[in-house]
């Protein structure tokens, strides 16, 4: 019966951890808008970067579609930025990162809603001018 049990949680923890969104999911679900990318832009996207110049549907290969979207003006006209936050408890522990994980509700992953003390930090913060990224902001503490 252990071993049953045993069995069942791990296929279950597979099946979320295979549910997760990461980049070369995000490639698998669009091969022919990495297939038409330079070989160092596909690098950096299998990695999870992204850099100057990539158009929206690059940073989404990377990082997935942003947390926030919001529009920009000032002196220099219009822009994008878009927001990739996470979710940390007062204690630091992660509650939440990411898109895919907004909304669902699991008792082996904290939801960050259930937490009334959290903070919101940003992880990237990328900015759009005339579709094509001209900064990118990373929190680097961790």
């Amino acid at each position: 019966m252990k071993k049953i049990l045993f069995y069942l949680g791990l296929a279950g923890a597979l099946a979320v951890m295979a549910g997760c969104s990461s980049p070369q999911s995000r490639i698998q679900k669009n091969p022919e808008a990495f297939n038409r990318l330079t070989p160092a832009q596909q690098e950096a996207i299998k990695a999870g970067r992204i850099d100057i110049g990539f158009d929206g549907e690059m940073v989404k290969l990377a990082l997935g579609d942003p947390d926030r979207v919001r529009e920009r003006i000032d002196a220099n006209g219009r822009s994008e930025v878009w927001d990739y936050v996470t979710y940390e408890g007062t204690d630091g522990m992660i509650l939440y990162r990411g898109w895919y994980h907004r909304g669902w509700r699991h008792p082996m992953f904290p939801y960050y809603l259930d937490y009334g003390s959290r903070r919101e930090r940003e992880k990237v913060r990328v900015t759009f001018k005339d579709g094509k990224v001209v900064s990118i902001e990373q929190d680097k503490t961790s």
